[in-house]
């Protein structure tokens, strides 16, 4: 692995001292192309307008239509957290706008992924006369000519690429879409549907259905905007930063809904300092585990609940479900590096990796650790209800998986049933007998696409913390800020004098460090499944962390690398 000094220009990292800014954290923003404090967010008055969204304007005003005429919404969404999520949103903000609404997610192990022909019939029972579709659809081209044979009218509102061509819906509403000048392209599926909420509001309030001081608050469904946001992997943009922040804001004052605060409860932490790693490593996959193994609509009905013993009950559910995933997890990954053992993986340019007994719902997870141990696309497959293949997959940095799927099929137009995604992930379907074939031209797009250099791993540090007093205040200011995808949190590179070191759980090693600086500050490690000690003298890439505990307060360094190991 190679490890690289993150840059930055002196200028900036003054002009932000100079507005009051730690110099630690002025660095680490600088790095990241910061130049302004005001850049880290602002107020919801500083989002980018709705309007500049193509279609939102027409959407609103058929959602006005539809609700004015009390007719039947019903809401269709994905099986993952940005999904119920949106889901969540969007019903919470129609029903305060009066609509007559619903929702349904396809279970993934009946009825797969977005508005298949198969999941509109089965949404005739709940006879809507409209479909809004969150988080999905953009590539629903065969649901949604379905649904116009069954008279009813759909709505997408997506984040996914866009292929040539389109669904015949009434209306789209999607950042990606081919057209639409929306400066921020990195929106989650919530953040689409929460754009769409706001622009029916005005519309209704254009109508005269509402005052500027009686419309609805939707403000308060930034707690859901913020979770399905981060959880969801996409770019944190200056857009997206400020959905974020005022959603842990909501949190941290005590605001949430009751089905996030369960959720912070039975993961023991502590929404009072709620932060986005929480969200993206605690919450999100909680709710994440009940798609994978069960029915998201677990999720959804936690995130939907007004009370706290219902959404308690809930959350402890989908608690189960996680645990549950995490072994099935551990299973298939051990399996999969066992048929990993042997082969000389830094030949290759990707790893594609099939076994019969492997659960689909859990695939991605372990395509992402396998792409974390390699440093290379990969994509797992497991059968699916339909004697399929279906495959998930996690790309690398200058590797877009989609665009890579998408040349496969260029080359045999009958491999792949379908496939769609994003840059760094996608999922896909096959023919069980063109497993072979797909590894073969799945390693020839890759190997056209890569460089050497790419297929190294590089980590980014934002240098040395031994000059600097690593202190509480220093310390919660770092873990406060919105960190993610596109603005990753700072990881730090020092020398440390290990006094003490000893497993604990079985399998995470905890440690006692000294920085070996001019004040020899003793600090608290942990360096998570690592079984074997380390030298007495180290140097560490970390991140910093803090604990409460029982009303006590202490700064810990999670231990991500030792070089030269």
């Amino acid at each position: 692995m190679q490890v690289n000094l993150r840059e930055y220009a002196q200028q900036d990292l003054e002009h932000l001292c100079k507005q009051g800014m730690h110099p630690v954290l002025a660095r680490i923003l600088a790095a990241r192309d910061v130049r302004h404090e005001d850049e880290l967010g602002g107020g919801l008055d500083q989002l980018i307008p709705p309007k500049q969204l193509l279609g939102i304007q027409e959407m609103a005003q058929m959602l006005a239509d539809a609700i004015v005429a009390q007719e039947k919404i019903l809401i269709i969404g994905d099986y993952d957290c940005d999904g119920a999520t949106a889901t969540a949103v969007a019903v919470k903000a129609l029903r305060r706008m009066g609509a007559q609404v619903d929702f349904l997610v396809p279970n993934r192990f009946q009825y797969g992924y977005g508005l298949s022909p198969e999941i509109v019939e089965f949404a005739q029972q709940f006879h809507p006369k409209w479909i809004v579709t969150v988080d999905n659809g953009i590539a629903s081209i065969s649901g949604v000519e379905k649904a116009n044979e069954l008279g009813i009218k759909v709505l997408i509102t997506d984040h996914h690429l866009p292929a040539q061509a389109l669904p015949q819906a009434a209306a789209i509403v999607n950042p990606n879409q081919h057209g639409c000048t929306f400066p921020s392209k990195n929106l989650a599926g919530v953040g689409v549907i929460f754009y769409v909420m706001m622009m029916l509001r005005g519309e209704l309030r254009d109508r005269g259905l509402y005052q500027q001081d009686t419309q609805p608050n939707l403000s308060d469904l930034l707690d859901l905007v913020a979770l399905g946001t981060v959880a969801d992997l996409v770019k944190l943009d200056r857009n997206n930063r400020i959905l974020v922040e005022h959603g842990l804001a909501r949190m941290r004052s005590g605001k949430a809904c009751a089905g996030i605060r369960a959720l912070f409860q039975i993961a023991a932490r502590d929404i009072r300092y709620a932060n986005s790693q929480d969200l993206g490593f605690s919450i999100g996959p909680r709710i994440n585990a009940a798609g994978r193994l069960e029915d998201i609509s677990l999720g959804i009905m936690c995130l939907l609940a007004e009370h706290m013993p219902e959404a308690l009950l809930l959350a402890q559910r989908l608690n189960d479900i996680n645990q549950q995933r995490k072994s099935i997890e551990q299973e298939i990954k051990f399996s999969a590096e066992t048929l990993l053992e042997g082969q000389d993986i830094q030949q290759r340019s990707s790893i594609c990796l099939f076994d019969a007994d492997w659960h689909h719902g859990v695939i991605g997870i372990v395509a992402s650790r396998i792409k974390e141990a390699f440093h290379r696309p990969v994509i797992v497959f497991a059968p699916d209800e339909q004697d399929l293949l279906r495959g998930s997959g996690r790309s690398i940095p200058n590797l877009h998986l989609r665009d890579a799927l998408d040349a496969v099929s260029k080359m045999d137009s009958d491999l792949m049933i379908k496939f769609g995604g994003h840059a760094m992930a996608a999922g896909l379907s096959i023919r069980p007998e063109k497993f072979e074939r797909f590894c073969i031209l799945f390693e020839q797009v890759v190997s056209s696409l890569v460089t050497p250099s790419d297929l190294q791993k590089t980590m980014l540090v934002d240098g040395s913390l031994a000059d600097e007093k690593l202190d509480w205040p220093l310390a919660e200011l770092l873990e406060q800020q919105v960190w993610g995808q596109g603005f990753p949190a700072p990881i730090f590179c020092d020398e440390f004098a290990i006094k003490q070191q000893k497993i604990v759980g079985e399998k995470h090693l905890k440690l006692s460090l000294q920085l070996q600086s001019e004040g020899q500050q003793i600090l608290d490690g942990i360096y998570f499944f690592q079984q074997e000690f380390l030298p007495e003298q180290v140097k560490l890439l970390y991140q910093v962390q803090t604990n409460r505990f029982n009303d006590r307060k202490n700064i810990q360094l999670q231990i991500l690398h030792v070089m030269g190991a």
